[in-house]
């Protein structure tokens, strides 16, 4: 599932390729993925508006319109934004569910083949609504050591759940939040109460690194994450411990266990240095 160095990676390109373009045409192939619009209104709201930009919120890619509507993506498990300049994969142009005509002659596909993700048309007053119940960004200044000891303070669920709960951080899914936590030598299960002020120093640390260097290495991709020119993210193989239960602990060599056990997600981690 796109987290939010995947979701950066999406946004900043779409942001470098499509700013100014004019969308010319709106084809809906299954609208079940579509959120608080219809296919009609769609199309009648979006043909003819300008891409001012793209940008990232949590897990979600937003594009700004000239029109003052916010398309918002959000692409879950098998979700992509695809530029299709003539060249796109038959095999991938089948999955698209939405597709946008732009003035240059690209289209902007939103291809997914479960179907779990979701595309939104909304207010910039309504999107910012939905905003309002995300939590902090983990890459913004405010995310401090200090502010992330009292975001944890008194909270008696396990520390990876909670660092995963949108409305407290905004971004971080499963796989960041195991590298996260490895990398602070912290057990995922420990209370996050219990996590004291120092430690959450160094929990903010781990975190902000992991993002950046993922989004420096444009993402994670396992089987489906692609960017926007279909590209797989590079970040797999600089993982420590996501996707590597069994194997040794990059750091004391001891096994690496996996388990569901926390809070029903693959949860991977170091029983000698995660305490």
């Amino acid at each position: 599932m796109p987290e939010l160095p995947e979701t950066e990676t999406i946004a900043r390109d779409l942001d470098r390729e499509l700013a100014g373009q004019r969308i010319v045409g709106v084809r809906v192939t299954r609208p079940d993925v579509l959120r608080e619009v219809r296919p009609a209104e769609l199309a009648r709201r979006l043909t003819g508006a300008a891409i001012v930009r793209s940008w990232r919120r949590a897990k979600l890619v937003v594009i700004d319109l000239s029109t003052g509507d916010c398309l918002v993506v959000q692409p879950r498990f098998t979700g992509a934004l695809l530029i299709d300049a003539g060249n796109m994969a038959p095999e991938e142009r089948r999955y698209s569910t939405v597709a946008l005509d732009l003035s240059d002659g690209r289209v902007l596909h939103y291809r997914d083949i479960r179907r779990l993700g979701t595309v939104a048309l909304v207010t910039a007053s309504r999107f910012a609504a939905i905003a309002k119940l995300l939590g902090v960004e983990p890459l913004d200044p405010a995310f401090t050591g200090e502010h992330l000891s009292v975001l944890l303070r008194g909270r008696r669920q396990a520390i990876k759940k909670v660092l995963m709960d949108q409305r407290i951080v905004a971004g971080i899914g499963n796989i960041y939040a195991n590298e996260a936590l490895w990398r602070a030598a912290i057990d995922p299960s420990r209370e996050a109460g219990h996590v004291g002020p120092s430690e959450a120093g160094v929990l903010r640390e781990a975190i902000v690194a992991v993002l950046t260097e993922s989004i420096a290495h444009r993402g994670t991709s396992f089987r489906d994450y692609r960017d926007a020119s279909g590209a797989r993210g590079g970040f797999v193989e600089r993982l420590a411990v996501y996707g590597h239960a069994g194997d040794p602990c990059p750091a004391c060599g001891r096994r690496l266990i996996g388990t569901h056990a926390i809070d029903g997600r693959m949860t991977v981690l170091c029983a000698h240095c995660q305490r």
